[in-house]
C-alpha cells in the first residue's frame, strides 16, 4: 500500500502543480493524469483526499508557510516546491493521518524527484519548523 500512497501523493502534486501554474481546475487534472497512469481506485481515492484538502485549506496552509518561510514569499516559491509543501502540511498539520516523519520523508522524496537541488533542504527545513508548532498531538 506504501507504493500505492506515493503514486497517490505523485499525481496529487502533478494536479496540483497543473493547477497553480495553469489555472485549470485541480480536480479534472487529477482525474485526467489518474486514468493516464492507471491509477487504482483506492489510491486515486487517497489522491482525490489531498487535492480536496489542501484546496479546501489552501489559504491556512499557505499562511503556516509564510510563517516559517518569511524569506520567501509563497507567491515567489517555485510552483513545484510550494505545492510540495502544500500537500505535506496539509497532511501533518491539518489531515493527521499519516505519522509525521513519513509525511516529512516524503515531500522531501518528492522534491528529490521533482524540484530542484535545493528543494530537498529546504522543503524539510520549512516541514520541520512546521511541525514543531502546528502539528496536534503528535
Amino acid at each position: 500500500m506504501a507504493g500505492l500512497r506515493h503514486k497517490a501523493r505523485v499525481v496529487a502534486l502533478q494536479a496540483l502543480y497543473e493547477s497553480d501554474s495553469s489555472r485549470h481546475e485541480a480536480k479534472v487534472c487529477l482525474t485526467r493524469l489518474a486514468e493516464e497512469q492507471s491509477l487504482p481506485e483506492s489510491a486515486l481515492s487517497f489522491a482525490m483526499e489531498l487535492v480536496e484538502g489542501v484546496l479546501k485549506h489552501k489559504a491556512r496552509i499557505d499562511a503556516m508557510i509564510k510563517t516559517h518561510a518569511p524569506s520567501w514569499p509563497v507567491e515567489q516559491l517555485s510552483v513545484i516546491d510550494r505545492n510540495i509543501l502544500r500537500l505535506a502540511i496539509f497532511e501533518i498539520s491539518i489531515n493527521n493521518k499519516v505519522p509525521l516523519k513519513a509525511a516529512i520523508n516524503e515531500a522531501v522524496e518528492l522534491a528529490k524527484a521533482f524540484g530542484s537541488d535545493s528543494s530537498p533542504k529546504f522543503v524539510n527545513g520549512v516541514l520541520g519548523a512546521v511541525s514543531q508548532t502546528h502539528v496536534d498531538n503528535r
